[in-house]
């Protein structure tokens, strides 16, 4: 008898903390959906991923990091030293935008690569400059002078632009002369030489190296090679240039609200002042209103 009470007592005992494990299990579940309901009703934190060149792109983003945080959006800075990856890591997935890349190159990548793509807006312009080592100004450039310039064909035209500027060439008259190639050029009075197959980032060393040529020279890497582009540059691009540097997503994102946040605060008063602070009129903020968005 003692032992079926025994054995009832045991029965009743493991059921009673069958019974309460069960209740902390729900209540557990019920906290945890109870949490995660508060997390959804309370502003969360949102988390971008945007790729960008050193500098001045991933400067600039550094910047507005805490902008960023202020408006509940977590802004991760992807660096690159190149122009092809930015948009082959784009259009994977690995990043959610990127921001290195002028209109003209935006647009060729697109045609070229199939990329589907959207302009979220412009941010600033870069000048692009023509730099020499050794010929202090346009009249000491001699006969037969090599221009050195980027592979990058979207580059291509402003280079001529500028050059056309000064009377070392003339452009076709019925081609746009943002989307000039070398072979549009009708006119050469000095028979300049043409070398359009270096790798941007390489342009800088070819101006230490190469001192009797022009070397053309994006402003993100004049102002790593400790160039000031105002000061430095023979020819530099006025603020009318069409060369906005914008900030580039997939099309099925851009109605992102953190990415277009993130476009409304590199638009903001304090990015701009530090924009024109910082670079020193080599990186020139835009409004948008030339942006094409």
């Amino acid at each position: 008898m003692k032992k079926f009470l025994f054995t009832l007592t045991f029965i009743a005992l493991v059921s009673l903390l069958a019974a309460c494990g069960s209740g902390n299990s729900d209540s557990g579940e019920s906290g945890s959906s109870d949490s995660g309901d508060s997390g959804n009703s309370s502003e969360e934190t949102s988390e971008i991923s945007v790729g960008a060149t050193s500098v001045p792109h991933a400067e600039v983003l550094k910047e507005a990091q805490p902008l960023m945080e202020e408006k509940g959006i977590t802004l991760n800075i992807e660096e690159y030293q190149d122009y092809v990856l930015p948009n082959r890591d784009l259009a994977e997935g690995e990043i959610d935008a990127n921001y290195f890349q002028h209109i003209p190159y935006l647009n060729t990548q697109m045609e070229e690569n199939g990329y589907d793509f959207a302009n979220l807006g412009g941010i600033h312009i870069e000048p692009m400059g023509i730099y020499s080592k050794g010929i202090e100004s346009i009249e000491d450039v001699e006969e037969g002078t090599t221009v050195l310039m980027s592979r990058s064909v979207a580059d291509h035209g402003r280079v001529l632009s500028l050059l056309e500027k000064e009377g070392l060439v003339k452009i076709d008259p019925d081609v746009d002369p943002v989307n000039a190639k070398l072979e549009d050029v009708v006119e050469n009075p000095k028979n300049l030489e043409f070398d359009a197959g270096i790798d941007a980032a390489l342009l800088p060393e070819n101006y230490e190296r190469e001192e009797n040529a022009l070397v053309a020279i994006n402003t993100n890497y004049a102002i790593q090679a400790d160039l000031n582009p105002s000061e430095d540059a023979l020819l530099l691009e006025g603020s009318e240039s069409p060369y906005v540097n914008v900030i580039a997503a997939k099309s099925e994102d851009k109605d992102s609200e953190a990415l277009n946040t993130l476009v409304e605060v590199l638009r903001s008063d304090e990015i701009q002042s530090f924009m024109k602070e910082q670079y020193d009129g080599a990186v020139v903020p835009v409004d948008g209103s030339n942006s094409e968005k």
